[in-house]
């Protein structure tokens, strides 16, 4: 799939995920304007990419923070001069107690990373995407939301909430040109889970280019009619 002249804006680019979507992005000519914290993280990003590097440009936010994140969006906007696709994968992962012995600081902080970051970044982007009367919004929830295990309700509440949020703003845009789809993935075999999970069966999780190839279809003109989705990306398991 083609997308030369398509201008995408990652959140959570300069991880492991975000890597592999952001170097798919570029493999396929997209310009990919990246969200970051750390300067250290966006210099690793940029220097593992070569000359495809070129189309990859960095605005620094917090995404917890409603003023960053329309300052990124202007940011977005003055350097690359439009946005196509938002592709939000910031997110994260709390557990080990339940629900009765749960502290609020972490039921807190999954919202926080993993739902109102979403919301923030959405409401950014939504205005200018409705002015041109086309766009392609992509968040990335879990399997959890829809298959809860036990000791990790702050996190699959958050990730219940992206679903609810993304199928809201996908009846808000009904019509616009403009779609919001999510994604379900199961577990993602990356470095960090190998280690969490030594005794796993690895050949059974989702890899990051599956998930990768899953976003750029729904950003694709082939997506066009497809609006509210939930797709589920659960690999072999």
């Amino acid at each position: 799939m083609a997308l030369e002249g398509h201008v995408a804006l990652i959140t959570g680019a300069t991880g492991g995920l975000g890597e592999v979507v952001t170097r798919t992005f570029l493999s396929h000519g997209a310009t990919v304007v990246v969200s970051y914290r750390s300067a250290d993280s966006l210099g690793r990003l940029v220097q593992g990419f070569g000359p495809i590097g070129s189309r990859l440009h960095g605005v620094q936010a917090d995404l917890l923070s409603a003023d960053n994140i329309r300052r990124a969006v202007a940011e977005a906007l003055k350097v690359a001069g439009h946005i196509d696709s938002l592709v939000n994968l910031v997110g994260g992962f709390a557990g080990g107690q339940p629900v009765a012995e749960a502290d609020e600081e972490t039921w807190h902080r999954m919202l926080g990373l993993n739902l109102t970051s979403a919301f923030l970044i959405s409401r950014a982007v939504l205005p200018h995407m409705l002015g041109r009367n086309r766009g392609r919004i992509v968040h990335v929830s879990s399997r959890a939301a829809v298959e809860p295990f036990p000791k990790a309700a702050a996190y699959i509440a958050s990730k219940a909430g992206v679903i609810a949020l993304t199928r809201a703003i996908a009846a808000e845009v009904t019509g616009s040109g403009v779609t919001a789809n999510v994604i379900l993935p199961g577990t993602m075999d990356t470095p960090a889970n190998r280690r969490n999970m030594p005794k796993a069966d690895f050949f059974k999780w989702v890899q990051p280019q599956s998930l990768a190839n899953a976003i750029l279809f729904l950003v694709s003109e082939k997506a066009g009619e497809i609006n509210g989705a939930q797709l589920p990306v659960f690999g072999a398991a």
